[in-house]
């Protein structure tokens, strides 16, 4: 009881705080801010802001408003959504705002979470530009080029997962199985395929760690950490990041269920980066360690030494890469799989240019991008349909600023809506339809719009989207090459139609269950497959 009272008067006490700045602030400017909701007295939008489908509708609420620029807030904590692109170019891109507008908010449940490692969500200033020089070094166009040979073996290992798949499962059919639900069990190890590629790309590249199986802890443990962390960091995903008191409450007291929740993920957590952490060691002890981000660094640490600062950089920056990327390549993997079934004329197009241009011989490599035009529109296309990261992360002022009449005051959370913007009919006319050719010129190479929103803005834009780039256009070439991606079929033959839903897991967008089924092309893929796995 005295708890609960303590909560009620530092809500009020807060409240009175905040709205005694903001009339301060009003009066001093005269402006106002953005369209939005009523706040109620006290808590403001606490229970305004939407837990499910946020950018779809921030998108609805732009429309009930009138306006492209939405405001809310809660407990004087102000956040902006940004609906057009023109705004967050605006506000985000251009060098004098975007000064402004580079830093992060302070988000307490991540401490709590044991996130604080994140260096994406460092505050805009000295030690974030510290970690930005060792990630554009590491992570350049140039030195992205350092990957590819690791990303061209787990794409061959994908590849020779799904041939060597349907005969695991032709075995199991003698247990019985009806083919409705063979079919549904291929789909279930199709995506733990996808999924170990993923994840074992980025373990790789920063630990040299070598997935073996689905069953791995630095895969369920990850996923695990990922699915309920990212619940808490939506707008209203809890009131610890409005009232940060709040992150002091015993888990076990009623009610607390963010407490709770937070504390698992930080159990998690701690697991995720114990294993690879110990991984390097015993290797480098052992001789048996392989070049990696992390190796690499250990190995110039022992020759020529390096401080604990130095260490913990290049810990915090591959404990960053491999969440944020095996998270959002699973996504933007599970959008292309559904988009290659749900449209099968987009998936014999790619296919003609593939044959066409590199022939049955041999498989995709790096070097036959810019000659096909039309896999790179898939690319593009993927990332548009449903950018993983529909609102992206937010921006945050470091200085009250104004911008078309609206006060933003500093500190306000500044959320582009990627997703609206990748959904607005003035630059991707018919947006809902998954449509390459958008991305094609009358002479069918690539047009001037290379701009990958999903991404992100500014001087904050995802420094490992070179990286990530490749990643995605050699699973989309090699895969189209191999094999031709069908619906599913019931037991009498007929396709098994695939519900367009999508479900937000956090911050992160992610295509809901669905059954497909993969299909070699050729003998001669068959013995591609099978030659360049050797």
């Amino acid at each position: 009881m005295a708890i609960a009272l303590s909560i009620g008067y530092a809500l009020v006490i807060i409240w009175a705080i905040k709205k005694l700045s903001d009339l301060l602030a009003y009066r001093k400017t005269g402006a106002s801010y953005p369209p939005g909701p009523k706040p109620k007295p006290i808590i403001g939008n606490a229970f305004d802001f939407p837990k499910y489908d946020a950018a779809l509708e921030y998108l609805n609420w732009g429309k009930k408003y009138n306006s492209d620029i939405l405001h809310a807030e809660a407990l004087g904590n102000h956040v902006m959504i940004l609906n057009k692109r023109e705004d967050a170019d605006a506000l985000l891109e251009q060098s004098d705002r975007a000064k402004i507008n580079s830093d992060r908010p302070h988000i307490p449940i991540f401490k709590v979470m044991g996130w604080e490692y994140n260096f994406a969500m460092l505050r805009y200033g000295d030690e974030w530009r510290e970690y930005r020089k060792f990630s554009q070094q590491n992570f350049n166009p140039q030195a992205a080029r350092q990957y590819q040979t690791l990303q061209l073996e787990k794409a061959q290992q994908l590849l020779q997962g799904l041939l060597d798949t349907p005969k695991e499962f032709e075995e199991h059919s003698k247990m019985y199985l009806s083919r409705a639900f063979w079919s549904f069990f291929m789909a279930a190890s199709s995506h733990e395929l996808f999924t170990r590629f993923s994840i074992s790309l980025t373990m790789a590249m920063m630990y040299g760690y070598d997935v073996k199986s689905i069953e791995d802890p630095v895969i369920s443990l990850a996923e695990e950490a990922l699915a309920l962390g990212t619940q808490l960091l939506t707008p209203g995903g809890t009131l610890i990041n409005i009232i940060p008191a709040l992150q002091y409450v015993p888990p076990w007291f009623p009610g607390a269920w963010s407490r709770r929740l937070a504390a698992k993920v930080r159990e998690l957590s701690e697991e995720v980066k114990r294993i690879p952490r110990e991984f390097i060691k015993k290797s480098l002890a052992e001789g048996t360690s392989t070049s990696s981000l992390v190796t690499d660094f250990y190995e110039k640490k022992f020759a020529v030494g390096a401080t604990q600062h130095e260490e913990d950089v290049v810990n915090n920056v591959a404990f960053t890469v491999y969440g944020a990327a095996s998270d959002t390549t699973i996504s933007a993997t599970r959008t292309f799989l559904y988009t290659m079934a749900a449209n099968p004329d987009v998936q014999r197009k790619a296919q003609a240019e593939l044959d066409r241009v590199i022939g049955s011989k041999r498989l995709p490599t790096f070097e036959d991008r810019k000659s096909l035009p039309y896999i790179e529109a898939i690319y593009r296309e993927v990332l548009r349909f449903r950018p993983p990261v529909p609102l992206g992360i937010p921006h945050c002022p470091i200085a009250d600023d104004h911008y078309k009449g609206y006060f933003i005051p500093k500190g306000t959370s500044i959320f582009p809506n990627i997703w609206a913007m990748a959904h607005d009919e003035e630059d991707y006319p018919d947006p809902f339809s998954f449509k390459p050719e958008r991305f094609l010129d009358e002479n069918g190479q690539v047009n001037g719009d290379d701009r990958i929103l999903a991404y992100g803005f500014g001087r904050r834009i995802c420094v490992g989207k070179h990286v990530a780039s490749a990643t995605m256009w050699i699973l989309i070439a090699s895969v189209l090459a191999s094999f031709n991606i069908n619906k599913s079929k019931d037991k009498d033959g007929n396709d098994i139609e695939i519900n367009p839903n999508f479900f937000d897991l956090g911050l992160t967008s992610m295509k809901s269950k669905f059954e497909c089924s993969f299909v070699v092309r050729s003998q001669e893929a068959r013995k591609l497959i099978g030659v360049d796995a050797i």
